[in-house]
């Protein structure tokens, strides 16, 4: 092993290690990011280790030790917690470098760090700092936040989940389903902020859409029956599929009808399709594999004019019944119009106007003035997407926006 992706894929099966042996999230966590600094700085130069996970099992347990007996406060605990026997290198726990755990801790992983007791956003950031193994750097670049200001809301969290008195086990069986949702709604807000930045320069922030995957095929593995997480598997696959064409050499937004198909990724399609599929045969309907089904026709259109806007419009129908949301009635307006006409869709965001949840948003905007320029009202419609314009923090959307007012004189 040579590659620093695949280290980063040791981050929680080593955090797992060390928080099952000594507790002390936040102290363990702090342990294993310097393990990773010390490995940087040391690989390089004396050559990699035959077991890397070891290795940094290891140092990272002599560098908890260190820390623990440090703390005057409690020394005696944890001076007894030293003293234990240091776990083997080549022990069922560890096993070497190219052999998968005895034992897969990402989904307790994951419920701790989504854990209750913090918002989303703290949720968000610990989950890519100890289950994605980035630096406080990348996630507070890919959240556009100070690196300062980013590091004091991951310590802020684990001394939410320390008060909290969580403990490295998965929660009670009547809380498991209601967590889980917790952890899939995380991953989601992962992927949704990677594929569509809300703000900044970029439209796409790739690092956040892999690992998102990457976290969801993860999740998939430790409760494959469970549908809704094979749904949300899918609807990623499916998503993202589209990412090699939704952005022009520029950078600019191109919107899916106008897309070159051909650059689309037709491998993972074929996943998401065959997942969503054998998901919605076996489990009970969600919102996750709702939305998956929908990109799965959206994806198997050959062209923007095959595509199959009654179903969709059914399906977002259901999906509004099954989790009814703002966005989802945003959505079903929109496929409303290309089935019934620009009058039935502008007739249902007339509805979403009083709602505060979406009511100011630019998203609301700008479906409007689309309709409205389908419907030939052309003054309305490019007021419609000056405005949006203004209210959008995401410059590669809000150009997207005045380019669509310009075009309409």
């Amino acid at each position: 092993m040579t590659d620093w992706r695949a280290v980063r894929r040791l981050v929680p099966e080593v955090l797992s290690a060390l928080v099952r042996r000594h507790g002390h999230f936040d102290a363990c966590e702090d342990a294993v990011q310097e393990a990773l600094l010390a490995a940087a700085a040391q690989w390089p130069v004396q050559g990699w280790p035959d077991n890397p996970k070891a290795w940094l099992v290891t140092v990272a347990s002599r560098r908890l030790t260190d820390q623990l007996r440090s703390n005057a406060a409690r020394r005696r605990r944890e001076e007894a917690e030293a003293a234990r026997t240091p776990p083997p290198l080549d022990g069922a726990d560890f096993g070497d470098a190219g052999s998968p755990p005895a034992r897969d801790d990402t989904l307790t992983l994951l419920f701790l760090c989504c854990h209750p007791a913090l918002s989303p956003a703290s949720q968000v950031a610990l989950t890519l700092r100890a289950v994605g193994g980035l630096s406080t750097a990348e996630i507070a670049g890919a959240f556009l936040v100070p690196e300062a200001t980013m590091a004091q809301r991951i310590s802020r969290a684990k001394q939410r989940i320390k008060a909290a008195g969580a403990t490295f086990e998965l929660p009670p069986r009547a809380e498991h389903a209601r967590r889980l949702g917790v952890v899939v709604h995380v991953l989601y807000l992962i992927f949704n902020e990677g594929y569509t930045a809300t703000s900044g320069t970029q439209l796409v922030r790739a690092e956040l859409t892999a690992e998102a995957i990457r976290l969801a095929r993860q999740l998939h593995r430790v409760v494959p029956g469970n549908s809704e997480v094979a749904g949300l598997l899918a609807l990623m696959l499916l998503t993202d599929a589209r990412r090699p064409a939704r952005t022009a050499p520029d950078g600019s937004l191109v919107p899916l009808s106008d897309q070159d198909r051909t650059l689309w990724n037709a491998d993972a399609i074929a996943e998401g399709v065959a997942l969503v599929t054998r998901a919605l045969s076996t489990g009970p309907l969600g919102p996750y594999q709702l939305q998956a089904a929908i990109a799965a026709v959206h994806d198997e259109a050959p062209t923007a004019e095959a595509t199959d806007w009654p179903q969709i419009l059914a399906l977002y129908a259901l999906l509004e019944r099954v989790a009814p949301n703002p966005m989802a009635t945003l959505n079903r307006a929109v496929a409303l119009a290309m089935v019934q006409g620009p009058a039935a869709g502008l007739a249902v965001l007339d509805t979403l106007s009083t709602d505060d949840r979406i009511a100011a948003s630019h998203h609301l905007l700008s479906v409007r003035a689309h309709l409205l320029e389908m419907a030939g009202d052309h003054d309305a419609a490019r007021a419609g997407y000056r405005e949006a314009a203004r209210r959008t923090t995401s410059e590669p959307e809000r150009r997207h926006l005045l380019t669509r007012a310009a075009r309409l004189g």
